[in-house]
């Protein structure tokens, strides 16, 4: 397993260099054109949240990404050291689009749903140290139903 690890300042202005920074590793680890567009969206999706709900009386302002990658896919963590949210309600809001207008959808879920159709796995962690995301992109799709 090789590990890379990245830590950006809790503000948008940086979410570009960790996706610059996924596109270098997943071009390496011959992930289709499709499949990094993805998970670019997905990890952006991650430290957006990160930043918004991460960042808030944080002692340090600070988001660490973990790319974590091995023979059976990509593995990317983005941590934060802010308070923590519970995953269940976050996971809750975070249902099917509706089949309507998008002006009708609620605020807030999105993300995480985006990450789950985008990628194969992803988990949150959350503690009192923070919150962790951790999304999972196989090469192999069906290395997924191992």
């Amino acid at each position: 397993m090789n590990a890379i690890r990245l830590q950006i300042p809790a503000h948008a202005d940086y979410i570009d260099m960790v996706r610059i920074c996924l596109f270098g590793i997943a071009s390496k680890m011959n992930y289709a054109f499709e499949e990094m567009e993805d998970m670019k969206v997905a990890v952006s999706e991650a430290c957006n949240n990160a930043v918004i709900h991460g960042a808030q009386g944080a002692t340090e302002d600070v988001i660490d990404i973990y790319f974590e990658s091995k023979d059976s896919g990509l593995t990317i963590k983005v941590k934060n050291s802010g308070p923590s949210f519970l995953p269940p309600a976050a996971l809750e809001k975070a249902a099917p689009l509706p089949e309507v207008d998008v002006s009708g959808l609620k605020v807030g879920g999105l993300g995480i749903y985006l990450m789950q159709a985008l990628m194969d796995e992803v988990e949150v962690n959350a503690s009192e140290n923070g919150t962790e995301v951790v999304l999972t992109k196989y090469l192999d799709t069906k290395a997924a139903h191992r």
